[in-house]
């Protein structure tokens, strides 16, 4: 703990008395958390309670046009699991009248910060969502928002979860106290982004009646492929549930109520939740902790509607096991689809550009919560899928991924030496002269026309020795240059290999080859243990999704700026190998 002055001591003992005035609770905050640049500089603001509502004007966390109430309640399993929830309806809500909810559920929704402690000068809801608020001016479209803390997160108790049952059940029972609240139509929305989309794919596995949409911003699709790759772990493996356990163990304001407060404190009288960051490092898909997150199998047969964001060149929330998820889904499903890192629908950069290059991101939101929870009909009609490819032009879909066909091509096979790769090229250089080439290049014939990789492509080979494996995809140009736009890794241990990639969108122009590189791992996307050993690659056949894109239609929108950054980073030139395949000519009938 940190040692506190003997005048912010002094200033601390007198303000720990609070005064009750009237229906509202006023706390002066006189720590070092005071702020005069955050929340307008106030140093008193008024808390809620789950009877007495607080506004904009009594405290400036909340938003303009807003009343905001606390509640807790109970989890849907039997683990006494207490949830807290804050609520924000519509400052000037006639009595008796019922909205519809949108729900959020989170572990960045704590009253002290999303990822940190924020030092901020007083207790309120928590502003991650203000650009909804605002934007789609939530409150006097007839909204009610909850935002309620995932186990182990803010104002809930027991130890934060993951994605396992305990969360699970959570929102469950977030849905369902949604629904029941005096002021509630009874149809549930929920809305997120990351962290907070996940958990609204786990609601709509929950198979709730109440809940009517679900809107995911670049969820996390599959948690195991999240953290590991067929048994090669990734850094967010480690990065994550890490992260996670700290956000979980940031301490509550000192005006936050004594409840909020004891469950804040939750995990310093249970060192056991500590542990969930540890076994996330799991690297059997088959072990328990992995089998009750399988967020993939829970979606088989659910209906939610789904409107959803995929960056395909994203750097966190990978589209790893999205074409599972949606293939076990039988719902309503649109998304906005294309090459942008982990983006909000209507987040703009610093030039001001929009993040996705598209324009009306929550006017569609708030279409498709119109429609599911209001039962009012577009105004407009929208496309089903708005996706863009690598030439950063805009097109509709009705469905997606939208292959016409998908030739086996047969691959043949090589070797290399597993030896990794590190930040020293000189040494990798070295060791590769000393221990062996670290991979092997197959091209294709220049392709007779445009043609397009749409989908997740797969591989299967046999390999021979111990060690790991990476395939990556280029995109070869006339000159040699090639971009890097697919890759995947494997443990090897001999034996028949099979892999899924991540899902793509990319057009190889006419006169273009397509290279299958084979060797290391030599990406700092992987955490791997090199062997030093020779691995033996054979019969290697590439399953490659293909379309023709020469019918595509267009649809609104710019070229996301993320397109050419990533381009940049993932453009190297190629040795020079003799084409040993051909890919099939495509067209619109298959």
């Amino acid at each position: 703990m940190r040692k506190l002055s003997s005048t912010t001591r002094t200033a601390l003992a007198a303000v720990l008395a609070l005064t009750v005035t009237g229906t509202l609770v006023t706390v002066a905050v006189a720590t070092s958390r005071d702020d005069p640049k955050s929340t307008g500089g106030s140093r008193t603001a008024a808390v809620a309670t789950d009877k007495r509502s607080v506004t904009h004007d009594q405290n400036k966390r909340v938003p303009k046009g807003a009343r905001w109430t606390q509640h807790y309640f109970p989890s849907a399993d039997k683990s006494k699991t207490e949830l807290h929830a804050d609520v924000l309806l519509p400052e000037k809500l006639p009595e008796g009248e019922k909205l519809p909810v949108i729900l959020m559920v989170s572990s960045y929704f704590g009253h002290a910060g999303e990822l940190k402690d924020e030092r901020l000068p007083h207790t309120g809801p928590s502003g991650r969502f203000a650009d909804l608020f605002e934007g789609a001016d939530l409150f006097r479209q007839g909204y009610a928002v909850v935002m309620v803390d995932s186990r182990g997160f803010g104002g809930s108790s027991a130890c934060f979860d993951y994605g396992g049952p305990g969360d699970l059940a959570d929102v469950s029972a977030a849905i369902d106290w949604s629904a029941g609240q005096s002021w509630s139509t009874g149809a549930v929305g929920m809305y997120g982004k990351s962290f907070d989309a996940w958990t609204g794919l786990l609601g709509n596995n929950a198979k709730k009646k109440a809940l009517k949409a679900v809107v995911a911003q670049e969820p996390i699709w599959d948690l195991y492929r999240h953290s590991h790759s067929n048994g090669v772990p990734r850094p967010n493996g480690i990065i994550a549930p890490t992260t996670y356990n700290e956000i979980a163990t940031i301490p509550p304001l000192p005006d936050d109520d004594k409840r909020y407060r004891k469950n804040a404190a939750y995990e310093q009288k249970h060192p056991e939740c500590a542990a969930t960051p540890i076994l996330a490092g799991t690297v059997d898909p088959g072990d328990p902790f992995w089998t009750q997150r399988d967020a993939v199998a829970g979606a088989k047969g659910t209906d939610t509607p789904l409107l959803f964001t995929q960056g395909l060149t994203e750097n966190n929330t990978k589209p790893l096991g999205m074409e599972e998820y949606l293939a076990n889904h039988r719902g309503v499903e649109r998304g906005w689809i294309g090459p942008w890192d982990h983006v909000r629908g209507n987040e703009r950069g610093a030039d001001g550009k929009l993040a996705m290059g598209r324009a009306g991101w929550l006017k569609e939101t708030m279409a498709f919560f119109d429609e599911h929870l209001k039962g009012e009909k577009p105004a407009e009609p929208l496309p089903n899928f708005a996706v863009q490819d690598n030439s950063g032009v805009w097109r509709e879909e009705k469905t997606w991924p939208n292959a016409t066909t998908s030739p086996t091509l047969d691959l043949g096979g090589g070797s290399y030496t597993d030896i990794g790769s590190g930040s020293d090229p000189e040494r990798d250089a070295e060791r590769a002269a000393r221990l062996g080439a670290p991979g092997f290049l197959i091209r294709s014939e220049p392709v007779a026309q445009d043609v397009r990789v749409t989908g997740a492509p797969s591989i299967a080979m046999t390999a021979s020795g111990t060690g790991n494996v990476m395939v990556r995809l280029y995109d070869v140009a006339a000159d040699g240059t090639g971009v890097a736009f697919n890759e995947q890794v494997a443990r090897v241990d001999g034996g028949r290999l099979a892999l899924d990639l991540k899902s793509s969108d990319w057009t190889l122009e006419k006169g273009h080859q397509l290279a299958v590189e084979i060797g290391t791992v030599n990406a700092p996307t992987w955490i791997d243990s090199p062997s030093e050993e020779k691995i033996s690659i054979k019969g290697a056949k590439l399953v490659l999704p293909l379309a023709d894109p020469s019918k595509d239609r267009g649809t609104q929108g710019d070229r996301a700026p993320f397109l050419d950054q990533y381009k940049k980073l993932n453009t190297t030139e190629l040795k020079k190998s003799p084409a040993s395949f051909s890919l099939p000519a495509v067209n619109s009938a298959g």
